[in-house]
């Protein structure tokens, strides 16, 4: 059997049956190898970075590995950004390249360069194959990799002659490492009194939590976050995010207060400075573009820290006690010696706790929900089209009135997040997935990758009209694969996101009377998505009125392909100003 089928059967040994990618003429010895091999399904996308980006919602609504093609030094080149964010976000993402071959190394030729370095810094393991013998060798050891928590992408380069060659090698399972460890129960009895001394105890969860919430790869809709829960409820503890992409604990639970945010350090230090006892669950502090450069915890703060990524622990800021395991093996048990150590009078206080901070977040989601106008603030007919527009928040709650309960969200709305985690939260992982590491247009094909890992469930990918852009023509393999997908634009014809940083930045500097830059609006010319949809195969419509919010969801929910909602909304635009301060 020559290379080009050995690989293919080596991934269906693993259970790997769909592969991602974008033909090049370097892989064309695999992809006509294809045809023999119909058990391998390829994705056919139209360019690199959508193949990475279709291939890790297929992962992550699985919890299980993908597979990616792409092309050498062109192709890798544009897969670069969303392996970054793949990385950040734990995906375990098998990325295999093309290369001419090793025979024309010295060469200096077309395509040539240095694939493995390009690769390193986004990845957790990049490497070429140099020789026949250790081809489905290397293959397994990039599975091993990518699925050896904390879980990551990888790069292998599989030159063009290594394939051409007769392999020797048997084909068998790569297998996957264990991480199911378990504290020792003296370590934990340490722990007792600071949990019982605590009396503002707060919890950061982030993807290490999901990614290792059952002792092996696989979906973890079946353990669920139920031990978590049950811990934050004994304790009374406040849970936050740590800029997670994946659902870490649930987003309806009373004790859930939301996210620290990705940007600002500024804005977290609040949330965590009065706590006395932060337990932190697989997550670095703090994932944040511009971090907090003092310290982040008040003197005599205990901090707990656990993860299955020794690198997080401790990486920034102090800790008093470290655990190297997966965060819910350790949960479970702490639970079982904290149940038994706990006073009736502790329980009372940690009721009252619970009700403060119930108080407390419910009030504050009001107040956040109610500027996304979950009612409209006036007449249908009252909004024109071109001078008022709706917010947002009144379609995501008629979406969540006619969803069925077993809905897949992947939500790259970014301003419009809020409404959407309050009227379609995510209650267990894989449900609901969000971008991470800074990446536009992970919305669309992420929507499609988790379709296809979750043919039977309603998978609703959102984006703004900038996201979308970056990957629009993913909509293509949507209809080309009959990938029953829905999507929804939320469309305020700008960067909103810049704006509200460029708000923050003037707030930090004093800077009053300004003007949003130009190149922050979308408005001219406008994009019509709806339009585009059409151009790819797949059916979609404008919406920009209350009273066409309804028909239009139940005509989405209802259409038996993929289909695409262009909801027009509210924004702080200008386009008067474009080609006056533009220059276009």
């Amino acid at each position: 059997m020559k290379g080009h089928e050995a690989i293919i059967r080596q991934f269906l040994a693993n259970g790997i049956d769909h592969m991602f990618g974008n033909p090049g003429t370097v892989e064309q010895g695999f992809l006509d190898a294809l045809e023999d091999v119909p058990e391998m399904h390829y994705i056919l996308t139209l360019q690199e970075s959508i193949a990475v980006l279709c291939a890790d919602g297929y992962a992550r609504a699985r919890f299980n590995p993908a597979l990616v093609q792409i092309h050498s030094s062109p192709g890798l080149g544009n897969a670069i950004g969303n392996l970054y964010q793949a990385f950040k976000g734990q995906s375990p993402l098998v990325v295999i390249g093309g290369d001419a071959g090793i025979q024309y190394q010295a060469m200096d030729a077309q395509m040539a360069a240095d694939l493995v370095a390009m690769a390193e810094p986004v990845t957790k393991w990049s490497a070429m194959v140099q020789h026949p013998s250790s081809l489905l060798r290397m293959v397994r050891r990039a599975i091993k990799i990518a699925c050896t928590p904390p879980c990551g992408p990888v790069y292998l380069c599989l030159p063009q002659d290594i394939l051409d060659a007769e392999v020797s090698e048997e084909i068998f399972p790569a297998h996957i490492p264990s991480f199911d460890t378990r504290p020792s129960e003296d370590k934990l009895a340490s722990l007792i009194p600071l949990i019982t001394g605590a009396q503002n105890p707060v919890f950061l969860v982030g993807d290490g939590v999901a990614w290792t919430a059952s002792a092996g790869l696989g979906n973890a809709e079946s353990i669920g976050l139920a031990p978590l829960v049950q811990l934050a409820e004994l304790v009374g503890a406040k849970v936050y995010e740590a800029d997670g992409g994946e659902t870490n604990f649930p987003e309806n639970h009373p004790l859930y207060c939301g996210s620290t945010g990705h940007m600002f350090g500024a804005a977290s230090l609040p949330l965590i400075q009065d706590a006395d006892l932060v337990m932190v669950f697989g997550c670095y502090l703090m994932p944040e573009v511009f971090p907090h450069l003092g310290d982040i915890f008040a003197p005599g703060t205990s901090v707990v820290h656990v993860d299955s990524n020794p690198g997080n622990i401790a990486k920034n800021h102090r800790v008093d006690v470290s655990f190297v395991c997966r965060p819910m093996a350790f949960v479970e048990a702490l639970l079982s010696q904290l149940s038994s150590a706990l006073s009736t009078s502790y329980k009372l206080e940690s009721d009252q706790r619970t009700q403060a901070v119930i108080q407390h977040s419910q009030s504050f989601a009001h107040s956040v929900i109610a500027s996304y106008e979950p009612t409209p603030s006036r007449p249908s007919d009252q909004y024109d089209d071109k001078s008022i527009y709706m917010k947002s928040g009144f379609f995501i709650r008629m979406l969540a009135d006619h969803i069925p309960d077993d809905y897949v969200i992947f939500d790259e709305a970014l301003t419009n997040s809020p409404p959407i985690s309050e009227f379609l939260p995510g209650l267990y992982p894989g449900q609901k997935m969000m971008t991470r590491g800074g990446s536009l247009g992970t919305g669309f094909p992420g929507a499609i990758g988790a379709k296809l890992a979750h043919p039977d469930k309603t998978v609703i990918g959102f984006s703004g009209d900038g996201g979308s852009m970056y990957t629009i023509q993913s909509l293509w393999t949507a209809a080309r694969h009959g990938v029953a997908a829905k999507f929804v634009v939320c469309q305020n014809r700008s960067y909103r996101l810049l704006q509200a940083n460029i708000s923050q930045f003037w707030k930090e500097r004093g800077i009053s009377g300004r003007q949003f830059p130009t190149s922050f609006d979308l408005s001219y010319p406008q994009i019509s998505f709806d339009t585009i949809a059409h151009s790819f195969g797949v059916a979609g419509e404008r919406v920009w009125n209350p009273d066409q919010v309804v028909p239009a969801i139940e005509r989405m929910l209802t259409h038996s392909g993929p289909y695409l909602i262009n909801l027009v909304l509210e924004g702080d635009v200008h386009p008067e100003l474009v080609g006056v301060h533009c220059g276009q």
